[in-house]
């Protein structure tokens, strides 16, 4: 009989602890106007951000592809996104 009491005890601590988490998780949640909000003001949903991102990637893929057609350590130029002819990349 004790190891009964016993066992009812720990699933009633457990339980509350899991009710206690739940309503905190349902309490700090926002809602869906506010997570619809969020996500308007993230960097990544400006399309001039993402331009600017897609220019930066571009320009490493092309250095990284000018790197593996020559023997030159090209990380060891002084302005490393200008190729050797003097035009920007």
């Amino acid at each position: 009989m004790g190891s009964l009491f016993k066992a009812l005890q720990v699933a009633a601590v457990l339980g509350a602890g899991g009710g206690l988490g739940v309503f905190l998780f349902v309490l700090v949640t926002p809602g869906e106007q506010r997570t619809r909000e969020l996500l308007k003001e993230i960097p990544e949903g400006n399309p001039q951000r993402w331009d600017e991102a897609t220019k930066t990637k571009m320009l490493l893929l092309d250095t990284l592809r000018e790197a593996t057609e020559t023997h030159e350590n090209v990380a060891w130029r002084k302005d490393w996104n200008r190729r050797e002819g003097g035009r920007a990349a």
